[in-house]
């Protein structure tokens, strides 16, 4: 076995809760997803990041098992393993945790158990971001349509614009971390997770991009999503010719096109950007055609039907929605059936808006709209023939090219 350098980094795997809402009659990290824990599929994405010390917070009495989850996941990394006994709440789970940390340590990632799925290339993107000034969460955009209620009563709308999902690891220069949880102690207030923990001592919380994967299993329907996402589906490498397309286990293409009519309300907005001055499109949502047509080219690469039966009149939510909302939610969907995106490719045809002036722009948009995925979008005039060319509306297409993850 090779000796590994002492890492600067630590991972506290918080696994001490009791999963009331799972009931499952376990505590909730060594409830069986498939034939491994909830516990065992976190630490596997952990010790599959880049090498740290990994502290188990487990509840009392289930420290031999939590034990057996370290070591069956560390493979060469045990060493860099160690469970600890958690407290009554999750403060004091991981105050345990922090109490048991090397003298090398400088950056703290918290990581609940229960978001089991989460990649470790997330895992790596939080430790990267941590700077010794503040700390680092990951987040998803909030999709749904959201309103204050008071009873049953509907008070008012929530701009969602505003609002962001958090994840977890959650990760902090350890100095402030223990600082903070000190405070906090002495305060007796208990806080929902260690940013607001970290924040309410004063410190700047900052977020990097999360993952679909990244859920928190605490309800019977989220393990039952956390089974269909690690279904071991047995495929081939290779496609026979009489093979159906479902076992094909490679990168997959997807063929998207749409089209709107000039005649909407307001400014025009398309390739995920407004244009001031220009005609609006007419549509459902914002009426733009080229995200329209990516999303339709992503969903048919991915045998997840098209743009109206997800984002369609039946979805309200979704009425007046821009881009990024609707790429964000197609990429999300993708995650879940167990894709990444390639790259997608656009093209439209009208007189206008004039693009090459803004081609960067837009395509920055779409691409962080994805993820970091790559997009190219490229415009055409048609010499005058047909509706593009007659100024009535603009006409796209787009190619999608997605592989499995």
């Amino acid at each position: 076995m090779s000796i590994l350098p002492v890492p600067d980094t630590a991972i506290i795997v918080v696994a001490a809760g009791s999963g009331t809402r799972l009931d499952a009659g376990a505590p909730k990290a060594f409830v069986g997803i498939d034939t491994h824990s909830i516990l065992r599929h976190a630490l596997d994405g952990v010790f599959a990041a880049a090498p740290a010390q990994v502290i188990v917070v487990a509840p009392a009495g289930f420290e031999g098992d939590a034990e057996t989850e370290v070591r069956a996941a560390a493979g060469d990394r045990i060493d860099l393993g160690r469970v600890v006994t958690g407290g009554a709440t999750r403060q004091e789970s991981v105050s345990a945790g922090l109490a048991a940390l090397w003298g090398d340590v400088t950056r703290v990632l918290v990581h609940d158990a229960a978001r089991a799925l989460t990649p470790p290339e997330i895992i790596d993107a939080v430790a990267a971001a941590i700077d010794g000034e503040s700390g680092v969460i990951p987040t998803l955009p909030v999709v749904d349509t959201l309103k204050r209620v008071e009873g049953d009563a509907v008070i008012a709308p929530v701009d969602r614009s505003e609002l962001a999902a958090a994840q977890t690891p959650q990760g902090f220069p350890r100095a402030l971390l223990e600082a903070a949880y000190e405070a906090a102690a002495a305060s007796g207030i208990e806080y929902t997770d260690d940013a607001a923990l970290f924040a309410a001592a004063g410190h700047l919380v900052r977020q990097i991009a999360g993952s679909p994967r990244g859920f928190k299993i605490t309800t019977p329907a989220d393990l039952e999503r956390a089974r269909h996402l690690l279904a071991d589906v047995q495929t081939p490498t290779s496609v026979p010719d009489s093979a159906p397309d479902s076992t094909w286990t490679g990168p997959r293409v997807g063929l998207g096109t749409d089209v709107h009519a000039f005649g909407g309300d307001g400014n025009l907005w398309l390739a995920g950007i407004e244009w001031p001055g220009e005609r609006a499109l007419s549509g459902h949502s914002d009426g733009d055609a080229v995200a329209h047509a990516m999303v339709d080219a992503l969903l048919g690469a991915a045998g997840l039907g098209d743009i109206g039966e997800h984002f369609g009149t039946a979805h309200p939510e979704y009425a007046g929605a821009h881009a990024e909302v609707f790429l964000a939610r197609t990429r999300e969907l993708l995650h879940e059936a167990g894709y990444a995106i390639g790259n997608v490719s656009v093209q439209f045809q009208g007189n206008r808006p004039r693009f090459s002036g803004r081609r960067a722009e837009a395509e920055r948009v779409l691409s962080a709209a994805l993820g970091g995925a790559p997009v190219s979008v490229t415009a055409t005039t048609t010499d005058g023939l047909g509706f593009p060319g007659r100024g009535e509306g603009i006409a796209v297409t787009a190619v999608a090219m997605v592989h499995p993850t």
